[in-house]
């Protein structure tokens, strides 16, 4: 035992030895020059953020900062209410609402599918999941797309956006209406006439609300899940126009806006990169002012329709082989038909 007591003190006493050693080590760890390394941290972020700061001074930067803010705000209330009544819908309408709406020949129910996207607003992302519950409850596919398509661009909230964004111009705002409602219809009868079950692949992925669940936080997650979610697509979508208005040379865009057919195209491509929610894009693309009317309507009409989270959230509910080719439809008769609407009214 007295061994024992002994080794033991000796570990302890090693161990302080080591611990001092450590110490020691540490401090003589210390850099040499190490209060002029505290001087640099305390003077190299002042100076950058002065620099910043007088470069964000500049004419260039502070119109980017105008324009992207102006879209911003005048955008949010309409995103907000938007959201707010798709969450609503989703958590108090029952889904047996949709299907006793619809006539049962499929030639009739489309465009009485398409038409109800005026009267039930939803953004495009909640579209898709409401469209699968539908086809899982029995409604034909085709209304089923001809409400996905409409819904988020002709519904009330949509069309006010697009009468403010476009003060003085009704025409603008019924060729938004009649060119949406236009693509979607003719999609839903694509659908009837060429769409082929093996490509639909429905996902059981539920919509609306579940018994046992309250209502009030069904719609409460849903309101914060499709308003923070289109709110970064609107504030991305903002500063992307806010550049584009600032940074492209005038020159540039000269290549674009003197041919109105490849501005159409142009501004149908932008649409799908930039993916801004539907109750945002009428002040983009009022933003766009080098552009004629009928580009900046195809931009509203494709927008909603096809994009890239669009793409994307078809592909993971309705399958690949489905979103690939209704995507690419969509988008070429989305554009024809804003053409000749827009030809028409603009």
């Amino acid at each position: 035992m007295r061994v024992t007591g002994e080794l033991v003190h000796a570990d302890q006493e090693g161990l302080r030895a080591a611990r001092a050693e450590e110490g020691a080590g540490g401090a003589r760890a210390l850099p040499r020059y190490w209060p002029l390394l505290l001087v640099g941290a305390a003077v190299v972020p002042g100076t950058l953020l002065f620099l910043v700061g007088r470069w964000g001074d500049t004419p260039a930067v502070q119109a980017w900062r105008t324009v992207a803010l102006a879209v911003t705000v005048q955008a949010l209330p309409f995103l907000l209410l938007g959201t707010a009544l798709s969450g609503a819908i989703n958590a108090f309408v029952p889904e047996r609402v949709f299907r006793r709406m619809l006539p049962r020949r499929p030639v009739l129910a489309v465009p009485v599918a398409g038409v109800a996207g005026v009267v039930l607003p939803g953004c495009e992302c909640a579209s898709v999941p409401v469209a699968n519950s539908l086809i899982g409850r029995g409604v034909t596919p085709a209304a089923a797309f001809a409400f996905l398509l409409s819904a988020p661009a002709i519904n009330p909230v949509v069309l006010t956006a697009t009468a403010i964004a476009f003060p003085g111009d009704p025409a603008m705002v019924l060729a938004r209406l009649l060119a949406s409602l236009a693509t979607a219809l003719v999609m839903g009868w694509l659908w009837l006439r060429f769409g082929r079950k093996e490509w639909l692949r429905p996902a059981a992925r539920h919509a609306g609300h579940q018994s046992g669940h309250s209502r009030l936080d069904e719609f409460r997650t849903g309101f914060q899940h499709d308003f923070l979610h289109a709110g970064g697509f609107l504030v991305l979508g903002a500063m992307a126009a806010a550049t584009f208005n600032v940074a492209v040379p005038r020159s540039v865009l000269a290549a674009f806006t003197g041919t109105p057919w490849l501005s159409v195209l142009f501004l149908a491509a932008l649409a799908v990169l930039l993916a801004v929610c539907s109750e945002a894009d009428a002040f983009l693309a009022a933003s766009l002012t080098g552009f004629p009317p009928v580009a900046r309507l195809a931009f509203m009409v494709v927008g909603p329709m096809v994009d890239l989270k669009l793409i994307a959230l078809q592909a993971g509910t309705f399958g690949r082989a489905f979103a690939v080719r209704f995507s690419a439809a969509t988008l070429v008769v989305a554009v024809a038909c804003s053409a000749l609407i827009g030809g028409a009214l603009l």
